[in-house]
């Protein structure tokens, strides 16, 4: 059988010797949706906030907020910036258990795409710090005395200044993490075709 070795190279290429037909064309459309909404995403312009707009910030909060309460033994510092780290361990822990304990790289990409979307989510906070007009959950903007994650951040590290730079940084590093997905999953793809088998009970 191919791809025996249990290093991380094996299983991010791994392929099952037999593919389910109907799981393989459920694979295509998901990836030719998961497509479709990157380029909306993509485009959505962080620097206004139209990209936290999107239907994935809702679910993508949620973490942040459990983020908060999560880190908040750690102290009022790393509390803070627990927000943007359990929206970003999330997809990073569902992606590596779905790659290494499944052995289901496929479903990898499709964390590592959710991650990049989830630091694009994180680009427009970044980049509001220095002038901020996004509306909080508060009901307030960081101007107003909202709780603004990154102001707080940003100014105890002394980068301040540098919040639009950082946030359009931080928005590309998303975007190229969502490519990456997209390529991976599609090469995965192409691979898992040569192997159809119809209905197949358990790939393997």
């Amino acid at each position: 059988m191919e791809d025996d070795d249990d290093g991380w190279l094996a299983r991010l290429g791994h392929v099952p010797e037999r593919v389910d037909r109907t799981a393989f064309t459920g694979r295509v459309v998901l990836l030719a949706i998961l497509a479709v909404w990157s380029w909306s995403l993509i485009r959505a312009d962080y620097r206004t906030g139209d990209l936290i707009e999107s239907f994935l910030h809702r679910p993508l909060l949620i973490f942040h907020e459990a983020g908060h309460l999560i880190f908040l033994p750690f102290g009022e510092w790393m509390s803070v910036l627990g927000g943007t780290l359990g929206q970003l361990l999330m997809p990073a822990i569902l992606g590596l258990a779905l790659l290494w304990k499944n052995r289901d790289p496929f479903g990898g990409a499709v964390g590592l795409w959710f991650l990049g979307v989830s630091v694009m989510d994180v680009a427009p906070y970044m980049y509001d710090a220095l002038d901020p007009r996004l509306m909080l959950l508060s009901g307030h903007t960081g101007a107003e005395g909202g709780s603004h994650d990154w102001i707080y951040l940003f100014r105890s590290l002394g980068l301040l200044q540098r919040a639009r730079m950082i946030g359009s940084l931080t928005h590309t590093i998303g975007a190229a993490l969502v490519l990456l997905a997209l390529a991976w999953a599609a090469w995965l793809l192409l691979r898992q075709r040569d192997r159809l088998a119809g209905d197949v009970l358990h790939e393997d």
